[in-house]
């Protein structure tokens, strides 16, 4: 929702890794997120194919900016993409950490993420004894997931926005892939009224092989693997 409240041109540069179900997903919110506050706003991508690449995501931040984005964000922990927006006057959106050092005037926000509530809960079950395997999907609500402080350029009007959004998140009321969804095609994915809730099982399922694009989104899923 930064982004798109960032961008006159329309057009964003999205520097993503690789085209797993996971990062798939990533690109997909974030352009959602963009169009919520940029109506019809592009997201153009480029695939590193590395999880960390400072120089392929430099190099990729420099071939989106010259594709015409006016906004570059990023699904890879590296700041390499900030450090170079910061040179060239683009805001940027980071990804999983504060990285605001790295480009103090272009800076925008970052989704963030905290592990470290999951893992004492994990840890001290196994102390007690009462360990047991399972499945977790962190959120909002839980404090897994949150925002990075906001750059100077994230204005009032935007800040308000997302803090409404982020209270329907809480609620429980809404999810990121809540319908009408369209995939690049045109063909609609998620009906209107339905959304993917990741509390169910259908919801997770489709949440964990996504392999689809959605409307706005220039380019295609990528088809390397990560090592391993």
């Amino acid at each position: 929702m930064a982004a798109g409240a960032a961008t006159k041109k329309g057009v964003i540069g999205y520097v993503v890794p690789y085209g797993i179900p996971e990062v798939v997903r990533h690109l997909n919110a974030f352009t959602l997120g963009a169009q919520a506050t940029h109506p019809g706003a592009k997201v153009k991508i480029v695939w590193t194919n590395a999880w960390f690449s400072p120089p392929k995501e430099t190099a990729a931040a420099k071939a989106l900016v010259s594709a015409g984005a006016d906004v570059i964000g990023q699904n890879v922990d590296s700041p390499a993409a900030g450090v170079y927006a910061e040179k060239a006057g683009i805001p940027w959106v980071g990804y999983d950490s504060d990285a605001k050092k790295f480009a103090p005037k272009q800076w925008l926000t970052a989704a963030v993420y905290d592990w470290g509530k999951y893992y004492v809960r994990r840890v001290q079950a196994a102390i007690n004894g009462t360990w047991k395997p399972g499945f977790y999907y962190g959120s909002v609500k839980d404090g897994f997931t949150g925002l990075a402080v906001y750059g100077p350029k994230v204005s009032a009007k935007t800040k308000a926005a997302i803090a409404a959004k982020k209270q329907q998140i809480l609620s429980g009321k809404w999810h990121a892939f809540c319908g009408p969804i369209y995939d690049q095609s045109g063909k609609l994915k998620i009906a209107k009224g339905k959304c993917l809730d990741p509390n169910t099982k259908a919801g997770i399922d489709a949440l964990y092989s996504m392999q689809w694009l959605v409307k706005g989104v220039a380019g295609s899923v990528s088809h390397v693997q990560p090592p391993g």
